[in-house]
């Protein structure tokens, strides 16, 4: 039977990083993943350039129903630690807006630094490898395995098992819920998940009016009673996406309605009220050709004032015009849904972090058992905020078993 100090089921961000550190640590550390390639999320991630950290990273850029779990292993390992090492392996690289990072040239540079750190520290991964089994031992555990293109079993003792199997985002590219499984077997509570960072879909004339405008983008503010995002909005032919609809997304609940203001940086009714004594026999569609895009008028013209359309704002009642203004800076609709984890960029929810210990992402109910990275009840913000959680977490977790000798 092989032997591991650490075996770490998972070769996405936070796997890989655990174990390259860990392997530097001086531990024997054994990667497996069921996956033909390592790291393929990583792959696809901000349009194939990932964005693999943001410069300012705080506690507030998560969403937990333990917020303050992320706390110590942020403050262990910081942007600037991460950025270093990019630099070490002379990535080139660029700053957006937002303090968001992306690679220069792709997102494979971001998957072979970690590989090859992995390669120089002598962590071994074995991929194609599915886990049939995982039983508890007086020293650690006995992790049974089969490789999927040889149906060859193996039995693998390791004294510390991490799980770094990620969410249910993009199942495409592998995704389950085995991690899941695994904290289930020992006792753990999942937070019910769903997808995060996700474009909301519609129905009805609402979403054939949003269909209609597809691929127009405008700068909004969405919000709703737990979160608000003044970020550009875009139309699909699906629904709304966009900054501020994936980000609005993880603080949005099936059935809740969101708000997005139109005009973020403008009282409409009032401007409406000037339009009235400026140009009084103009009509609604003029008087806001030069604050909106004329699709988009056209469209909201026929969904929301049909009735005053070919009114002359002298004909149109102040209070009228008020409303139609309060309309525009704050649009209410009810999404239908979102559109999955089929595009998903995370999964909401997951281990529940209040049986982990945030110091060391150690289990509080099973010995030598660590949980890292996304199937944590930990997410991010859009912006590069996810690896830096799949960092931080990885880093704390191998640094924690390295300690403990």
């Amino acid at each position: 039977m092989e032997q591991v100090d650490t075996l770490i089921i998972g070769a996405g961000a936070s796997g890989l990083f655990c174990a390259f550190h860990l392997a530097n640590f001086g531990k024997s550390v054994l990667v497996l993943d069921h996956a033909n390639k390592a790291g393929k999320k990583i792959l696809m991630s901000g349009g194939g350039r990932c964005n693999f950290i943001n410069r300012q990273v705080q506690t507030h850029h998560f969403v937990s129903q333990n917020p303050h779990f992320v706390k110590s292993a942020l403050s262990r390992y910081g942007s600037e630690d991460f950025i270093a090492l990019v630099e070490r392996h002379r990535i080139g690289y660029h700053e957006r807006e937002h303090g968001q990072l992306f690679c220069d040239d792709s997102a494979k540079d971001i998957v072979k630094m970690l590989l090859d750190e992995c390669q120089a520290a002598k962590a071994t991964i074995a991929l194609n490898t599915a886990i049939e089994q995982i039983i508890p031992s007086d020293s650690g555990f006995v992790i049974r395995t089969k490789h999927k293109k040889d149906n060859r079993s193996a039995s693998i003792a390791a004294k510390s098992l991490v799980i770094a199997t990620g969410g249910l985002s993009i199942p495409t590219l592998g995704a389950t819920g085995f991690g899941y499984q695994v904290a289930t077997q020992f006792g753990h509570t999942i937070i019910p998940t769903s997808a995060g960072l996700v474009p909301f879909t519609f129905t009805d004339k609402l979403g054939e009016m949003i269909k209609s405008l597809s691929g127009l983008s405008i700068d909004v503010i969405a919000y709703n009673n737990r979160a608000s995002f003044q970020l550009p909005m875009l139309f699909t032919h699906r629904g709304l996406s966009g900054p501020a609809m994936l980000q609005l997304s993880n603080h949005w609940q099936l059935g809740e309605i969101i708000t997005i203001n139109l005009l973020p940086t403008l009282d409409a009714g009032e401007y409406l009220l000037k339009q009235k004594t400026k140009q009084p026999k103009q009509l609604l569609r003029t008087a806001l050709a030069g604050i909106l895009p004329k699709k988009l008028i056209a469209a909201l013209e026929n969904h929301l004032w049909q009735q005053h359309k070919d009114t002359e704002l002298a004909n149109l009642k102040n209070d009228t015009l008020r409303q139609l203004g309060n309309t525009l800076n704050a649009w209410h609709i009810k999404p239908s849904g979102t559109e999955g984890y089929r595009v998903a960029e995370v999964t909401k929810g997951g281990v529940d972090t209040r049986q982990v210990s945030g110091k060391t992402m150690e289990s509080r109910l099973q010995p030598n058992l660590y949980f890292i990275g996304e199937v944590l009840d930990v997410t991010g913000w859009l912006g590069g905020y996810n690896f830096a959680w799949s960092w931080a977490s990885g880093y704390v977790c191998a640094e924690s078993i390295a300690m403990r000798g």
